[in-house]
């Protein structure tokens, strides 16, 4: 008995610790994107994933046909617009604030998709939840950039959902996670002209560390975990633990950027939290495929 509990629990710690590996990344990257803005400290995160990744999956796009290409590169562009998109909005609202907007996108999806009552009451929950944030969004900051953030958190939300559809439409033309490091490179590539005014400051020889760290936590680290987990949750445990990564973002902002979170905005996310395990947990396993959400990674069997 103590041995099976043991199987079971480790993978459910993987998943939790991917969560906070990811937040913590989102924290460290925080102060950075003030120095340095989105767009560059975007590619650098994905630029160092993808070659971190290259070393684990070593991939061979040389024996990939233009259908394949074309279907990685789409998947880059989600990529790159999911992550620069969050990071913006990071750079102007509340990290727990931002991540819970961004799951407007999957539930959404989710909701198109299977076409199931209760899954457009998950959606319409969460969107009363985030006009609750909206408007509880400003006492610290001005009312255009805690507007800008929302947009911002709202477009990722959009591409997230985006994400998801591209995934599923690559891995059912490239086998394997080889695709996922060169996805990264494109994406990064797409995204470092909107980040090559800030290129000279980096000559400063600390920030190295912390650029590299936002790519160890935010990407290697998370999509480590949650490859060694996927093979013993199922997809609704997979999609139960991760929403609970709104909570985990609040928690990381209040603890490492003096992020705090009022009883209203509290209660917001705890609805979203709620709406989208609602939904996780109401969808057979035919209809749970659309919604899997892994971010960084080819959408998973088990499974941003």
């Amino acid at each position: 008995m103590p041995m099976g509990f043991g199987r079971t629990a480790q993978p459910v710690v993987m998943i939790v610790g991917s969560c906070v590996s990811l937040q913590l990344g989102a924290a460290i990257a925080v102060p950075l994107l003030t120095q340095f803005g989105a767009g560059l400290i975007t590619s650098l995160r994905l630029l160092l994933a993808s070659l971190l990744l290259m070393l684990v999956f070593r991939p061979r796009p040389w024996r990939w046909n233009r259908s394949q290409w074309l279907a990685v590169l789409l998947f880059g562009a989600s990529l790159a617009g999911m992550n620069a998109f969050f990071y913006a909005a990071i750079a102007r609202i509340p990290l727990g604030i931002a991540v819970t907007i961004e799951f407007a996108g999957p539930l959404l999806l989710a909701a198109v998709l299977s076409r199931q009552l209760r899954d457009f009451a998950a959606v319409i929950a969460a969107a009363v939840a985030i006009v609750l944030l909206g408007v509880n969004g400003s006492e610290s900051r001005t009312d255009d950039l805690d507007r800008l953030g929302i947009i911002y958190a709202l477009i990722a939300a959009a591409f997230w959902a985006f994400y998801i559809v591209a995934g599923k439409h690559l891995s059912a033309r490239v086998s394997g996670h080889g695709p996922l490091p060169v996805a990264m490179f494109a994406a990064a590539l797409a995204v470092i002209p909107f980040g090559v005014g800030a290129l000279p400051d980096l000559a400063r020889l600390d920030m190295v560390l912390p650029i590299l760290g936002v790519a160890i936590f935010s990407s290697f680290i998370p999509y480590s975990l949650e490859f060694a987990a996927m093979r013993s949750l199922s997809s609704r445990t997979f999609g139960v633990l991760l929403s609970l990564e709104p909570a985990i973002a609040a928690v990381m902002g209040w603890m490492f950027l003096r992020q705090p979170i009022t009883p209203v905005q509290g209660v917001a996310i705890a609805v979203v939290i709620a709406a989208s395990i609602f939904s996780t947990l109401g969808r057979t396993p035919a209809s749970a495929e659309p919604a899997d959400r892994d971010r960084d990674g080819l959408s998973l069997p088990a499974t941003p």
